[in-house]
């Protein structure tokens, strides 16, 4: 027979913690006997290609010479 979860106050907090500010990524919660003993959390950066980020620069006016 499973035990229920038993989730204090504490557990509760860590998890919020964990989760906040992620934006990509991933927050596991490992449970042993029907009690939380372990939070990882795995965040992710995305960061655009060189030529889609040249896309969405603002273009920089050149200046010409003049002899």
């Amino acid at each position: 027979m499973t035990k229920p979860l038993d989730v204090d106050e504490l557990w509760t907090k860590r998890i919020l913690q964990s989760v906040n500010g992620l934006e990509y990524g991933t927050v596991q919660i490992v449970v042993h006997d029907g009690r939380i003993v372990q939070i990882e959390r795995t965040e992710r950066k995305r960061f655009e290609s060189d030529s889609a980020s040249q896309r969405h620069l603002p273009e920089q006016k050149q200046h010409k010479r003049t002899p």
